[in-house]
């Protein structure tokens, strides 16, 4: 029975992963569980699961939380230091992070140095410092295994190659990566996107998902995030990655080898799929979604992102080819934007804007920056970005 911390228990992903661990009873024990603000859902989620300690990012909720679940299990300190305290806990086994932005970075790295099995789909961490992280889990023995839909396809993609021990490396095989996208909420919006509403760019047409990571898609920058995740999880070149639009979100992503051939991880589009391979890896479980009906499907649509219409993925394609600090500003000043357009402060158009304003005061120094650095470039470029804000 593996015991699990959940990083974002009443998110999206936190609920589909809730959601799989009833579905395979007897597999799993929720150890831990922290949330941003819904001191509510967690006690319920508590209670339900027999959760050992439970804690709160706001510190108003942590201290409605206390009072919300009494006895029982234990209240860990609000914040980043109770977010580490979970994700290092010495009875987990796996740690799902699904918390939203740089809020991630430290309890990624206190679940790495731990030696924890981490399932990932907070990818904001892996662009910041994406390739600090790999190193620093090969040193602790740690494994990330990626939770969203498109990178945790390319990862099974590579696990199931199972190649002989004497044979080349698998990654070293990889031609290329076709990293599909849905196209977001305005894939097919034809429309003045200087005048959408936050509204319609949370509108998305085939995945349910949070505020932040479902605007990240309207303007493709998740898209150019994940280029960013994959490059640094698989040792790839910004040449090795090919961005391709897939409107029907069934072919989550492939993997072109030396020889021309491809291999694709294909499913209808459930985040319970790679939720659920992030939490049995490496076993795969009975099936908790429905069967893939291609017939059904009937079609299947490709085409080529519009980077002009789309800018922020041009944005991340710069800092991943400039490489250094660029990324971790890139993550920054679109976190800001984002939460800038969401209160109506700011345009959709403005939120690309923001960040190539931010991204174009930064110089790139030499080499990778340290952790402390990474965290240092973050708040020099939040507080960058909030002045091209005013």
């Amino acid at each position: 029975m593996r015991k699990v911390a959940i990083l974002g228990s009443t998110g999206s992903i936190g609920v589909n992963a809730l959601n799989v661990i009833r579905e395979l009873p007897g597999r799993f024990r929720v150890v831990g569980l922290a949330a941003h603000s819904n001191s509510a859902l967690v006690a319920e989620q508590a209670r339900e699961f027999g959760a050992e300690v439970v804690t709160m990012f706001e510190d108003a909720a942590s201290a409605r939380l206390k009072k919300d679940l009494v006895g029982g299990a234990r209240h860990a300190p609000s914040g980043v230091e109770g977010l580490c305290e979970l994700a290092s806990h010495p009875g987990v086994d796996v740690v799902l992070t699904s918390v939203v932005g740089g809020v991630g970075f430290a309890p990624l790295l206190a679940a790495i140095r731990a030696g924890k099995t981490v399932a990932l789909a907070n990818k904001e961490p892996m662009v910041m410092a994406g390739a600090q992280f790999m190193r620093e889990a090969e040193r602790w023995g740690a494994r990330i295994v990626p939770v969203d839909s498109e990178p945790s396809a390319i990862f099974q993609c590579v696990q199931g190659l199972n190649p002989d021990p004497k044979a080349v490396a698998p990654l070293k095989t990889i031609r290329r990566v076709l990293l599909t996208a849905s196209g977001g909420a305005f894939g097919s919006y034809e429309g003045d996107l200087a005048d959408v509403t936050p509204a319609q760019a949370m509108n998305h047409p085939t995945w349910k998902m949070g505020k932040k990571i479902t605007i990240d898609c309207a303007t493709l920058m998740n898209k150019g995030f994940e280029l960013i995740e994959i490059m640094n999880l698989f040792g790839l070149k910004r040449e090795q990655v090919e961005i391709v639009i897939h409107p029907q979100s069934i072919f989550h992503s492939g993997v072109e080898f030396s020889d021309g051939s491809v291999l694709a991880q294909m499913g209808l589009p459930d985040m319970k799929l790679p939720i659920q391979y992030g939490l049995t890896f490496p076993e795969r479980a009975t099936r908790v979604i429905e069967p893939l009906d291609l017939v059904k499907i009937g079609t299947l649509d490709f085409k080529r992102p519009d980077f002009t219409r789309f800018p922020c993925l041009s944005l991340a394609c710069e800092a991943a080819r400039k490489g250094g600090g660029m990324p971790a500003v890139l993550s920054a000043a679109d976190e800001v934007a984002v939460e800038a357009f969401i209160a109506r402060a700011i345009r959709f158009t403005d939120i690309p804007r923001v960040v190539e304003k931010t991204m174009a005061a930064y110089t790139v120094s030499g080499g990778l920056p340290s952790f402390q650095e990474v965290v240092e470039i973050d708040a020099w470029a939040r507080a960058k970005a909030k002045e091209h804000l005013r």
